[in-house]
């Protein structure tokens, strides 16, 4: 009896020194809890990752060793109190010493009849890969941007922004709809870097660059002998594996191109040009388009069924005509980036220059405020100030040739009863901007299309404004 005890514990004891070996030795962090929140397995991966000693951990409540950020739970505890299981979820905290970590989590409970007896986490580290975002270190062809690089308090924009965050936690398809030079890229980048793809690659094409015949092999990639010349290629679905494709102006596709790219969201494999076989692709989709989808539908640029299945999480990027208020904020963001790219010292804008640019619609957006700065920077020579006269000639124009315009009717009454000074601009130019959306409906029945085309906007973005102003349709 006691040789068979014996045997036993020295079985236990080689079992027990192969687990703690091999816990040592895969490339994850493993962090177990019991049923109170202690400490019960921590092994070397997650030591070296959060920068701690098994002392401090082990045997000790996860809540009394880590802090986390405001508004953010340990996913350890929600697996813990609430049974729930998180899959590639992104954590950032503290360890005891302050210092910060990131890390890719898949975090499941243990249960026994139904109940929960603990927790195990296994992380990935991504704490330098953030540093190096978060610097936003840029090099040309690969620049990074996360959420930070984006610029603007505006409601419009932060809406945006939220929505975009929230895309992040998924691998679902994303729609950006934009005008030109709204930032519809550094939105897909950010979605990138915030997601639990971060750390594989991020592709980008523009489908309007190259015609369909190429962009169809660059896309799939092609077999050897399937045309002369071709030779075995693996396509951008395949070498964005695990990570993201951006897909810029997808509506310059033509109808045949969108169906097999259809059918490559839909089963989630790719077949070579010439190919017989299908090779399964884990690819994140996101597609930029520069025209409403609705019209683009409308207008044969874009297939209704690629539209719906890409369409999944579709994000409005407001003009910057329609985010007035972060116009100034912008201003400065490129003052700075020229004073250092050209070794200068200039301040900011006179007035005039100020007023100007509120006044103006802005076709190209943020792309192109960016392109006047950077334009009247390379004409100043010691001033600090932008004056009017260093903007580029044919910005100048189009502000002239805009105030001989006529005002529309009731234009004037409005403005002559506008005179009380105590109300702040945002708040007039809303007032105003009230009145000539309703003046618009009225004079066009109250149809929704015919005026969003009456004053150059999207169906979208005329809703968009009608509900932010308290608009009703009749």
């Amino acid at each position: 009896m006691e040789e068979k005890l014996k045997q036993t514990i020295q079985s236990l004891q080689y079992v027990n020194r192969m687990y703690e070996r091999i816990m040592d030795e895969i490339d994850v962090g493993i962090h177990a809890v019991d049923e109170t929140g202690k400490t019960i397995i921590y092994n070397k991966k997650m030591m070296q990752m959060e920068s701690m000693d098994s002392k401090d951990v082990l045997n000790k409540n996860l809540l009394d060793v880590f802090m986390f950020k405001e508004n953010q739970e340990s996913t350890l505890v929600q697996a813990l109190q609430e049974g729930k299981e998180a899959i590639n979820v992104k954590q950032t905290y503290f360890n005891n010493k302050g210092k910060e970590i990131t890390t890719i989590n898949n975090t499941l409970p243990i249960l026994k009849d139904g109940k929960v007896q603990g927790a195990v986490e296994i992380a990935k580290d991504v704490t330098k890969l953030e540093r190096l975002i978060r610097g936003k270190i840029k090099r040309k062809g690969n620049t990074r941007y996360t959420f930070d690089s984006i610029i603007g308090s505006s409601p419009s924009i932060k809406e945006v922004i939220e929505c975009a965050k929230r895309a992040t936690r998924t691998s679902s398809y994303v729609l950006i709809v934009g005008e030109t030079g709204t930032g519809k890229e550094l939105f897909a980048q950010s979605i990138h870097n915030g997601s639990s793809r971060s750390a594989a690659p991020f592709i980008s094409q523009n489908c309007a660059a190259l015609p369909d015949s190429l962009i169809e092999s660059l896309l799939f990639g092609t077999k050897r002998g399937a045309f002369t010349g071709a030779t075995d290629h693996a396509g951008l679905f395949e070498q964005a594996e695990g990570g993201t494709l951006l897909l810029d102006e997808i509506n310059s596709l033509n109808p045949n191109l969108q169906a097999k790219l259809l059918r490559v969201l839909q089963e989630k494999t790719v077949r070579r040009i010439g190919d017989t076989h299908d090779i399964p692709v884990d690819v994140r989709v996101i597609a930029n388009i520069n025209e409403d989808p609705i019209d683009a539908i409308a207008n044969n640029h874009l297939r209704k069924d690629l539209y719906y299945r890409l369409g999944v999480v579709t994000l409005f990027i407001p003009p910057l005509r329609e985010r007035i208020e972060d116009i100034l904020f912008l201003v400065q963001c490129f003052i700075k980036k020229y004073n250092e790219l050209f070794q200068m010292d200039v301040k900011g804008l006179d007035e005039e220059v100020i007023q100007s640019f509120l006044a103006y619609d802005w076709p190209g957006n943020v792309r192109e405020l960016e392109h006047i700065i950077e334009a009247a920077m390379n004409i100043m020579m010691d001033e600090e100030m932008i004056k009017y006269s260093h903007l580029p000639y044919h910005y100048r124009n189009k502000l002239q040739m805009k105030e001989k315009t006529i005002p529309a009717p009731g234009v004037e009454s409005f403005i002559h009863n506008a005179t009380d000074i105590t109300i702040h601009l945002k708040d007039q130019l809303e007032s105003f901007e009230k009145y000539y959306i309703e003046h618009a409906l009225k004079q066009n029945d109250y149809n929704i299309s015919r005026t969003a085309n009456l004053l150059g906007l999207s169906r979208q973005s005329l809703q968009y404004r009608m509900r932010k102003l308290n608009i009703i349709n009749r």
